[in-house]
């Protein structure tokens, strides 16, 4: 593949050469060509315990890149969106994945909206980072697949790691009976070498992409209890569930139940319920009920906190129901 070769290599030197390439989510990110040299040596020499999918080393504990594209769930609130917007600039997103990385955290979970894989690969470029990319493509799932397959190739060209089908995806072809895309959106990027995943809120997707045999190497799946204050009622989540804000997993006892039976690494995400739960409470839960790795969407001011909370919760898990898959 001598022209993925030329072509990467040309990307590469293309971005570096560039302060431009603006977030185009933010225009408070746009262009810092002066932003401060971050290096990935900041703050403590915090470890944390890693598994395996593929042939990558991850940690348990991965940052979530939904703070990073401003993409802040925040229920009726707003404000939240452009505050957030204006916090995380490519400067203070580019300090927090280094302080990500100093303290043993070394995969960043992400969508690809424009700007986003640029911004990344000035990360790389400017301040040496090592963060792996797991990135879920944003374009069409269908017939043909002419779009997605594009788009994988050209996120495989600019060095991500791994990708997985978006949740937002895998859901809808799922409602409607569409498993025949799923696992070709699975394939493309099998072919491309790197480890294939699949991302869920809906439950019926693991269900029936373990049905169909589809040759995922990982989930990405909600998880999370319902023990805070705006979660579903239970006759809430009798009605139709769409219309109930403030839950991602709709059923916690059932996700135990299914993910017990299936012998791939499971990324569990929105643990915390965008907020809504302490995290020593979320991560202790998602670890003792199966979930391999932990995604958690932070701020650069409580990573250092959620890694000593992750740390503690591992060293002292003593009633974790289902196998280490990675």
């Amino acid at each position: 593949m001598a022209d993925n070769v030329d072509r990467r290599g040309f990307m590469k030197q293309s971005i570096a050469a560039s302060a431009g390439g603006a977030i185009l989510l933010s225009p408070a990110g746009a262009g810092q060509s002066d932003a401060p040299d971050y290096k990935v040596e900041i703050g403590s020499k915090a470890v944390v315990a890693q598994g395996k999918i593929g042939d990558l080393k991850i940690s348990r504990m991965l940052l979530g890149g939904n703070l990073l594209t401003h993409y802040a769930h925040s229920r009726d609130l707003k404000y939240v969106y452009n505050l957030t917007a204006h916090y995380n600039t490519e400067a203070k997103i580019h300090e927090t994945m280094a302080l990500a990385e100093a303290h043993g955290i070394n995969a960043l979970v992400i969508h690809n909206p424009p700007g986003i894989i640029p911004m990344l690969m000035r990360y790389r470029h400017r301040h040496q980072g090592k963060m792996q990319w797991i990135v879920c493509p944003v374009a069409a799932v269908e017939p043909g697949m002419k779009a997605y397959s594009e788009q994988v190739r050209d996120l495989v060209d600019n060095g991500i790691d791994a990708i997985y089908l978006w949740g937002v995806h895998a859901d809808r072809l799922i409602a409607q009976g569409k498993i025949d895309l799923v696992r070709e959106a699975v394939e493309i990027a099998k072919e491309h070498g790197v480890p294939s995943g699949v991302g869920a809120h809906d439950l019926r997707v693991v269900v029936e992409c373990e049905k169909h045999k589809i040759a995922n190497d990982f989930y990405i799946k909600t998880f999370h209890h319902h023990k805070y204050p705006t979660a579903p009622r239970p006759d809430e989540l009798k009605g139709p569930t769409a219309e109930v804000p403030g839950y991602w997993c709709k059923d916690p006892a059932e996700t135990i139940e299914v993910m017990s039976k299936v012998a791939k690494p499971w990324i569990a995400f929105k643990v915390m319920a965008a907020g809504a739960i302490d995290p020593r409470s979320a991560f202790r839960y998602v670890f003792e009920n199966g979930a391999d790795h932990t995604l958690a969407g932070m701020f650069d001011f409580e990573i250092a906190e959620d890694v000593k909370i992750v740390n503690e919760v591992l060293a002292n898990l003593k009633n974790r129901s289902r196998a280490w898959y990675s």
